[in-house]
């Protein structure tokens, strides 16, 4: 717990009686720095050991002591690889599906669409089927039958080969 110790340190948290959610005493340099040094595996373990020591949600923290792209960045971080794409794969079906709808620019629909098809041609079968597991699990449906809803035509039929089966 040698990274738990250096992060809490640097930050000055329990050991100054500083909390990470005083946002003006917050480095972001160090977060960043602690943070993006670390493996997923290292990052899950400062969390768990921040919520021992500091009795709260090292996410919760974070997300009210940053603010815009740098929170977006560091609460991905907190993510496994499965857990992101998953979410991202989400809002991307869901900007897709309301763009589908409404008819919205193809500028727009096109870089979600790029998002989706980034995520599900370049992660391996292995990821796919942690993909589509986290998906069930936060989305309480498959990735399948999202891609099915949400996508049409070609495009569709690709994905739906590429995810590889409704869970």
């Amino acid at each position: 717990m040698a990274l738990v110790s250096e992060f809490l340190g640097q930050l000055t948290l329990s050991y100054g009686g500083v909390s990470l959610t005083d946002v003006h005493r917050v480095d972001e340099q160090t977060v960043i720095d602690v943070l993006t040094r670390r493996s997923y595996e290292q990052r899950r373990d400062i969390a768990f050991e921040y919520e021992r020591i500091a009795k709260k949600d090292l996410n919760v923290a974070l997300k009210a002591a940053l603010s815009g792209p740098l929170e977006a960045l560091v609460l991905g971080l907190m993510k496994s690889t499965a857990q992101f794409d998953a979410s991202e794969l989400k809002a991307s079906m869901k900007v897709l599906r309301k763009m589908i709808t409404l008819s919205v620019s193809l500028q727009s629909k096109g870089a979600k669409e790029k998002v989706v098809t980034r995520i599900m041609v370049s992660r391996c079968e292995v990821d796919l089927m942690k993909i589509r597991t986290e998906f069930r699990r936060q989305h309480k449906r498959s990735l399948y039958q999202t891609i099915a809803e949400h996508t049409k035509g070609d495009y569709q039929k690709a994905l739906l080969s590429l995810c590889g089966g409704d869970d």
